[in-house]
């Protein structure tokens, strides 16, 4: 049984692993038609062969955002519902424009951060040279298009259109990102809503792609995409949490990487908002450069101001949001079992 299996949930890892049977075939299929250099970086980046171009058994990711597609149109063509929409197996190509996109977000974050980890295994920056890992960031974004613009199904026009707004989204939210690590002062209130954007965007268009695929009306899409921006909201959470007390044998990173590179994470805009001491503690570790023993202060700081529970706390808030909203689209939440297996994993899962 894999990790996941025996620390995140059954039915979550059971419904990952179906995930990746069907995506990975026309995932590869897509990859591979790129151009030769192009394509060497991409199918390193994935994990499929090493820097030479042997193959690999490396991890090409979770697949928790095409899962999402799937069990979105699984959840909203059940039995009884009545949907025009064809059966799960058409969105497919919508699951693998969706992990296309988040592929291309992470290529481009591994540049922006500086990140020489992804997966275990060197980020494709440091093998292949920045202007080839965004080059090739760039095309996955245009083979997420092309995927829709060629795909028959009546929803593609709607779904291309959906993604295409999601990305202009994604990409605002990574400039705010940036923007914040040169400011003194960030709001914990713009920091939501930059991670909402960031990360919350991406799952959200998930959870509507399935939807508009299964045939759904306007509210209920909108109504998934919600509860995918709040499931999203909730993971960026506990992924900050993570980026500081998460273990480097799981997270193939560097112990509290994100405090190492001065992040403005959630949990650290809170501590560093909360108007305490120890707020001010991490303030000013925050002003110098931080190695060795100061990024284990930084963690003692932000726990004790208050961001460590905060950030718990909102996830578990948000996740309750999440349930709300995908009642609105899915009132029998039992025929919605595979999208909250998937909010479980994502909220309590420890790397």
């Amino acid at each position: 049984m894999n990790a996941i299996a025996t620390g995140e949930g059954q039915e979550a890892a059971a419904l990952l692993e179906r995930t990746r049977e069907a995506v990975d075939p026309e995932l590869r299929r897509t990859v591979e038609s790129l151009p030769g250099g192009m394509r060497r970086v991409a199918m390193y980046h994935f994990g499929w062969v090493d820097a030479d171009g042997t193959p690999a058994e490396g991890s090409p990711g979770k697949a928790i955002r095409p899962a999402l597609v799937l069990a979105a149109a699984q959840a909203l063509q059940g039995p009884g519902r009545g949907r025009v929409g064809g059966p799960v197996d058409q969105a497919v190509r919508a699951a693998v424009a969706v992990e296309l996109a988040h592929n291309f977000t992470l290529l481009h974050d591994d540049v922006i951060d500086e990140d020489v980890r992804r997966r275990g295994r060197a980020t494709a920056w440091t093998v292949f040279g920045t202007p080839d890992a965004i080059i090739t960031g760039d095309a996955m974004m245009a083979l997420a298009q092309r995927l829709l613009a060629d795909d028959p199904h009546p929803a593609a026009a709607a779904a291309s259109s959906r993604l295409s707004a999601c990305l202009v989204e994604l990409c605002a939210g990574q400039q705010a990102d940036c923007a914040f690590e040169r400011r003194p002062d960030v709001a914990l209130e713009e920091c939501l809503t930059m991670a909402t954007a960031k990360t919350g965007a991406l799952l959200g268009c998930a959870c509507a792609l399935g939807a508009l695929y299964a045939g759904a009306g306007p509210d209920e899409v909108d109504a998934m995409d919600a509860f995918g921006r709040e499931a999203g909201l909730a993971f960026q959470l506990i992924d900050d949490l993570i980026g500081i007390w998460g273990d480097p044998t799981h997270t193939g990173k560097p112990a509290g990487a994100d405090l190492i590179a001065r992040k403005k994470s959630l949990p650290v805009v809170a501590a560093l908002t909360s108007g305490t001491r120890a707020g001010e503690e991490l303030a000013a570790l925050y002003a110098g450069s931080m190695t060795g023993d100061d990024v284990r202060r930084a963690a003692d700081a932000v726990e004790r101001a208050g961001g460590r529970d905060w950030a718990q706390a909102q996830a578990a808030d948000r996740m309750g949001r999440a349930v709300q909203q995908l009642s609105r689209a899915v009132p029998d939440l039992g025929a919605a079992g595979g999208l909250l297996a998937l909010a479980e994993f994502v909220t309590r899962r420890t790397r």
